[in-house]
C-alpha cells in the first residue's frame, strides 16, 4: 500500500523518515518508553534510521505494518509514532514525554481506529505490559473492551513471556466483552504517557 496520511484539528499523522531520526531518538532516551516497549537500550540515532529504514518503508510496501509519525497539526517535528500490524490487526504506539497530556494520542488512535475499520477490518486488537495503566487509559477512552490478561505478543525485551492487558475494539462499536477494566486503569488520564508494546 502506498503510505496515507491522517489528519484531525489536533494531530497529523504521516509517514516517519530520516529527517525524524533525531525526535525519535530523544524521545526514546524516556524512560517510559524503554519500560514499556522492547525498542533498543541505550537507543541511539542509529537505531532510528534503522527503523525508518528497516521497518516503517518495507511494512507499508508489504502491507505488513502501517506506521505513522504523530505531528501537531501545522508543526514537522514527530512528537510519537503509531501502528498498526496487519496480521492481528494490533494498535501500537508511543508519545513523546512533552507532548503528554495534549489530547494527541486520543486523536492518533481515532484516526488510525477509523481508517482500519473504513479498510474492512472488523475489529482491532491492543495489549499493553501489566502496569502500563496510561496506556490502557488511552485503549478504554477510545473504545476498546477489556478482554483480560494472558501472555503477550511480543515478549519483553530479553526474550521472557511477559503478561499483557489486552482490548478489543469492533467496527460494529458492539463491545467485545463483559469484564470490567482493572481498577487501577480506571485512574489514569488518559495520554499522559502512552507507550504500548511495540519493538
Amino acid at each position: 500500500m502506498r503510505p496515507v496520511t491522517l489528519s484531525s484539528a489536533r494531530v497529523h499523522l504521516d509517514v516517519p523518515t530520516r529527517a525524524d531520526a533525531t525526535a525519535i531518538t530523544e524521545a526514546c532516551q524516556d524512560p517510559d518508553i524503554v519500560r514499556w516497549t522492547t525498542i533498543p537500550t541505550p537507543y541511539t540515532a542509529r537505531d532510528a534510521t534503522t527503523f525508518v529504514d528497516a521497518l516503517v518503508g518495507p511494512g507499508w510496501a508489504s502491507d505488513r505494518e502501517y506506521t505513522w509519525a504523530i505531528r501537531r497539526t501545522g508543526s514537522t517535528w514527530l512528537e510519537g509514532i503509531i501502528g498498526y500490524r496487519t496480521a492481528r490487526r494490533d494498535l501500537g504506539f508511543w508519545l513523546a514525554p512533552s507532548a503528554r497530556g495534549a489530547g494527541l494520542m486520543h486523536d492518533a488512535v481515532g484516526l488510525v481506529l477509523d481508517w482500519a475499520f473504513a479498510q474492512g477490518a472488523p475489529d482491532v486488537y491492543w495489549e499493553c505490559y501489566v502496569g502500563n495503566t496510561a496506556s490502557a487509559s488511552v485503549a478504554r477512552a477510545a473504545g476498546f473492551s477489556y478482554t483480560g490478561t494472558g501472555d503477550a505478543l511480543i515478549p519483553g525485551r530479553d526474550g521472557a513471556p511477559t503478561t499483557a492487558w489486552k482490548g478489543l475494539r469492533r467496527a460494529d462499536g458492539a463491545s467485545a466483552s463483559d469484564l470490567p477494566w482493572p481498577a487501577e486503569t480506571t485512574t489514569a488520564r488518559p495520554d499522559d504517557a502512552s507507550p504500548t508494546v511495540r519493538g
